[in-house]
């Protein structure tokens, strides 16, 4: 991770979750895009959430990623008490293999959005995160051009 302030936010509600996240931080590390990572529940540290959420775009956040699984409420949480851009990330569960999870993201109420990627799509996430910083960078426009070239040579 680079020492530049962070313009992605990674935010998770178990540390159980971070194996399954960890492609989206390779895939920033990749991009060269800086990015922080918290682990805070919705419905355990409800507070800790909030001051994370609220305090993204003075720490230079421009995009979060909240990756939750089971409820999922993280997301639509992180979604109501900030202006950003939140991708949700729903995690596969033992219960039924992270389609409660899904399920719970994408039915987020009119006025709090979130975009919700494949379950276990932390990498998906990441590269959605920079395509959405592409839209004012074109350093970040140009990694994700050099992604697809990449891919149609491959």
């Amino acid at each position: 991770m680079s020492e530049q302030t962070p313009l992605v936010g990674i935010i998770m509600g178990s540390e159980s979750d971070m194996p399954a996240m960890e492609p989206c931080m390779a895939q920033l590390d990749e991009f060269v895009i800086p990015f922080e990572v918290k682990v805070a529940s919705a419905h355990r540290k409800p507070t800790e959430v909030h001051d994370w959420a609220t305090s993204a775009v003075d720490r230079g956040i421009r995009v979060i990623i909240a990756a939750a699984g089971k409820a999922a409420h993280l997301g639509g949480v992180v979604a109501a008490y900030t202006p950003l851009p939140v991708i949700t990330v729903p995690m596969k569960t033992s219960d039924l293999g992270g389609l409660d999870s899904l399920l719970s993201m994408v039915q987020m109420p009119s006025g709090v959005p979130v975009a919700c990627v494949a379950i276990n799509g932390a990498k998906n996430a990441a590269i959605l995160a920079v395509q959405i910083l592409g839209t004012g960078s074109e350093d970040a426009r140009n990694k994700i051009v050099d992604m697809k070239q990449g891919m149609a040579q491959a």
